[in-house]
């Protein structure tokens, strides 16, 4: 058990989740206490000492269902089992379910027949059936063939397609209302639905499960734990990250934010010590007969900064920019003062539409639909927008402003106007450059971002939440 423990921490691990060696010591612990022959217990009670966000129970889920797939419940108790005794175990403990009608024999049924047993079974709720269903149908649609290099999905969508759960899904609703005494009211109608998609979200389950454990079968563990592993919320490429993605970057952002005001916060409060306060320390050595045995320091008091955001929004950067300024203004209350301004090829200041919004959401969605960042042709061009900024706003840089500027520096070949970048140091606290493209794509092709980045106090790749975390706390 310990191997197997160990080798499924090392997942894990390889998957992104922090697991210190304290943890790894109390999963061991929690295993002592529950029944290994219970897979749910077993599962439940590695997350519960393993998985410390929210945002990862998905990828431990994953790693978990992976691992685990051909190992069955002789394999927890007895590690002497090989893989190929724990499959046929579970095969076996899997066909204990019969088909009703067909005395076991599955493979003989119609798809007319396979169709309606599933529509009974989802009728009824049973569980056991629908993951007998399940397997039949992997078996017959999905089309799997041996070494052949075809993801899951694939298969999921074939079979699903086959199975046809739209139109199951209005049979069931169609037959809900038959059977009702009197017309569904809409919540009614809306709590049948409701059930009714919650089944067949649990048989989607069952024939991902099916999948993934004829594809372990395949391929082995270590292949398809690395096929499924997905990135964690926080280290999600803004510039690639699906819409599945920005939705859980999206869900990511909000304890984010408070856990950095908590520490921006603590941080200004608890600052390095100052120089020392000899009046103070002298007067408190009177109780140690005059011995300065206890130095007391000034604390400084650090002012807040003043942000100035420079947001380029066109294209796929528009993402970075979205979640730096969501993750700017969610705690501005650790600034003095936040200006917003966004350009592509035109530059405008954006800053009313988040004055006394309570859904940044809602501004940042405004700043995308309303703000006139459109001069000429509507591709990115630093240069100009660079120049507008300093004409119009260059005189309210000041020695308590940090500016932030967004963008891959891609310029599509017009002239840099780098000299403004330089004006805005000489005036400004500081100025930092945050580019979302990797760090070996920087100056090729139109990028000039280093010819930016001479003038700035430093340059950062700002790819994912977790980078532009570690940003943000530099900054305050």
């Amino acid at each position: 058990m310990l191997e197997l423990l160990a080798g499924f921490i090392q997942e894990l691990r390889e998957a992104g989740l922090p697991v210190s060696l304290t943890e790894n010591l109390d999963a061991m612990e929690a295993i002592k206490h529950i029944p290994l022959e219970d897979r749910e217990a077993f599962k439940y009670a590695l997350a519960a000492t393993l998985v410390k966000n929210n945002a990862h129970w998905r990828s431990f889920e994953t790693v978990f269902e992976v691992y685990f797939s051909l190992r069955g419940k002789e394999y927890l108790i007895d590690q002497g089992d090989d893989d190929e005794s724990s499959d046929a175990a579970g095969d076996a403990e899997a066909d204990d379910v019969p088909m009703q009608g067909q005395g076991g024999a599955g493979g003989r049924m119609t798809n007319d027949e396979l169709a309606e047993m599933l529509y009974r079974a989802l009728m009824r709720g049973d569980e056991a059936m629908m993951r007998a269903i399940a397997r039949q149908a992997v078996e017959r649609f999905a089309g799997m063939e041996p070494g052949r290099p075809v993801g899951g999905t694939y298969y999921l969508y074939r079979t699903l397609r086959n199975l046809d759960l739209d139109n199951l899904f209005e049979r069931l609703m169609d037959s809900a209302r038959e059977s009702a005494p009197e017309p569904l009211s809409p919540l009614e109608e809306r709590l049948e639905a409701d059930e009714y998609q919650h089944r067949l979200d649990q048989l989607k389950q069952e024939v991902e499960a099916e999948i993934r454990r004829r594809l372990v079968a395949d391929r082995g563990v270590e292949a398809m734990a690395k096929t499924l592993r997905k990135p964690l919320p926080e280290d999600v490429d803004f510039m690639h990250a699906s819409r599945e993605e920005m939705a859980n970057l999206r869900k990511a952002i909000y304890p984010l934010t408070r856990r950095l005001a908590v520490r921006l916060a603590r941080k200004r409060r608890h600052g390095r010590k100052g120089p020392l306060d000899f009046r103070n320390t002298v007067r408190h050595s009177l109780s140690y007969g005059g011995v300065p045995a206890e130095p007391k320091f000034r604390f400084p008091r650090p002012a807040k900064p003043e942000i100035m955001v420079i947001a380029d929004i066109s294209g796929s950067v528009a993402a970075f920019a979205r979640f730096t300024l969501h993750l700017v203004y969610a705690i501005s209350s650790q600034f003095s003062k936040v200006r917003a301004f966004v350009f592509i090829d035109g530059l405008d200041e954006v800053t009313r539409f988040f004055e006394g919004v309570e859904d940044i959401t809602e501004a940042v969605h405004r700043v995308n639909t309303e703000a006139d960042v459109v001069w000429v042709d509507g591709h990115s061009d630093y240069g100009h927008a660079f120049e507008v900024f300093w004409k119009e706003y260059g005189k309210d840089v000041g020695p308590k402003t940090s500016v932030m500027i967004l963008g891959d520096a891609r310029n599509n070949y017009h002239s840099s106007q780098s000299w403004v970048i330089k004006e805005i140091r000489h005036k400004a606290r500081h100025v930092y450059w945050l580019n979302p493209e990797p760090r070996s794509y920087w100056d090729t092709g139109d990028s000039i971002v280093s010819e930016y980045g001479i003038h700035c106090d430093g340059v950062y790749e700002c790819r994912n939440l977790r980078q532009l975390e570690a940003f943000v706390e530099k900054l305050a």
